[in-house]
């Protein structure tokens, strides 16, 4: 997956076939569609020259949602239905994947309240990234610091990229997370 941050946008790129990429366009611009998008990232736009549409392109609102309960009686809710983090996150499907194996075990055992339990766990992560990928997206100037930052420090982006995918625990991600806020604070002003 290519990420592609611009001023007021972000461009994602994502393999989903052999000769094919989905390409989509994350804005607070309602109206901003992927040519106008790509004029921001001339090398992207040049990828995409001779490139044909598959299909045609389509706009979604994204929020976050959480819900106080994902069960009632023996009615359960799943994916984007069952709350959801920003798509800022990438996480849309995967989470649902998770919740459905969670749904099945809780079936399984007779305990949709167990459900509940892992819903909440499961999402944990997923909207802290968000908060965090929401946070630089506000803040042009924290999310070139980043960049910076990760470009040079590849270990640490390494570190936060692990725990987001689940391969670390949250420690390790707060751990990796103070590493960054120290260098944000200035101990890396030459970056």
């Amino acid at each position: 997956m290519e990420i592609h941050w611009g001023q007021n946008l972000q461009v994602y790129v994502t393999p989903v076939g052999s000769y094919e990429v989905g390409a989509a366009v994350i804005s607070r611009d309602p109206h901003l569609r992927l040519d106008d998008a790509l004029r921001e990232f001339p090398a992207l736009a040049a990828r995409f020259r001779d490139a044909a549409a598959a299909s045609t392109e389509r706009g979604a609102i994204t929020s976050m949602l959480r819900l106080a309960r994902v069960y009632v009686r023996d009615i359960a809710l799943i994916g984007d239905a069952s709350g959801g983090v920003d798509a800022i996150t990438g996480e849309g499907l995967g989470l649902a994947f998770r919740q459905a194996c969670a749904l099945a075990d809780a079936l399984a055992a007779g305990d949709l309240a167990r459900y509940q339990a892992a819903h909440q766990r499961l999402a944990r992560r997923p909207s802290l990234k968000a908060r965090l990928m929401l946070m630089l997206d506000a803040r042009s100037s924290l999310r070139r610091r980043a960049t910076r930052i990760f470009a040079h420090k590849p270990h640490i982006f390494a570190r936060m990229l692990a725990a987001h995918v689940g391969a670390s625990s949250t420690a390790e991600l707060a751990a990796a997370g103070v590493l960054l806020g120290w260098h944000m604070l200035g101990t890396c002003k030459n970056l």
